[in-house]
């Protein structure tokens, strides 16, 4: 699930909040401007997001969220078909790569390999919360940058001093920036150090 979004058009940052908060002000922007070119952005992750505008405000939210949908949504919001077959997870299908000796000990646990690698990555996600919430924290930040900031002057300075945690080095390196990429990308610089200290 989403729990936040920022939107931005060109360097603008015109809403941050929640998804029908920041979805409802990209299409009040795009109903005046349809060529407006808007990006989302993924508090959380510093994802992009791309949603589908078409429909209503409840649809392009499920467009971006698909998980939250249901028959209990809204009622502009299309039903879910329902058919036979296990029910829909979110699971997502993506290549791994391990050695024989792995698939082989995967073959042998009970569930089989998808089973037995969704509880070892749920164990260490319990383990060590800490880290990866400075991690993806820290990768939120960078991607974002990277997004918006990319051709901007001193990116690859303002970058290094991120990484380095020299926070006047990133201040200075970061003043050529428009207002609102500057102020976005200070808040996630901040929050990625607020996950390393906690």
């Amino acid at each position: 699930m989403i729990a936040s979004l920022t939107a931005f058009q060109d360097s603008r940052r015109i809403a941050h909040g929640s998804a029908t908060e920041v979805i409802s002000a990209c299409k009040a922007v795009l109903s005046k401007e349809p060529q407006a070119s808007i990006v989302l952005f993924d508090d959380a992750t510093g994802r992009q997001v791309d949603p589908d505008w078409r429909g209503s405000v409840a649809q392009t939210v499920s467009s971006v969220m698909p998980q939250a949908a249901s028959n209990d949504g809204p009622a502009d919001a299309p039903p879910l078909r329902r058919g036979p077959g296990r029910p829909r997870l979110g699971v997502v299908a993506r290549e791994v790569t391990l050695l024989p000796r792995h698939w082989e000990w995967l073959a042998g646990q009970s569930g089989g390999a998808s089973v037995t690698l969704r509880k070892l990555v749920e164990n260490a996600m319990r383990a060590l919360p800490g880290e990866s919430d400075a991690r993806q924290a820290e990768e939120a930040a960078y991607r974002f940058m990277q997004a918006m900031a990319g051709d901007l002057p001193n990116y690859e300075e303002a970058l290094r001093a991120f990484y380095r945690k020299d926070d006047t080095g990133f201040a200075r390196n970061t003043l050529g920036w428009p207002r609102d990429i500057r102020e976005h990308a200070q808040t996630l610089v901040e929050r990625a150090r607020q996950a390393k200290t906690n």
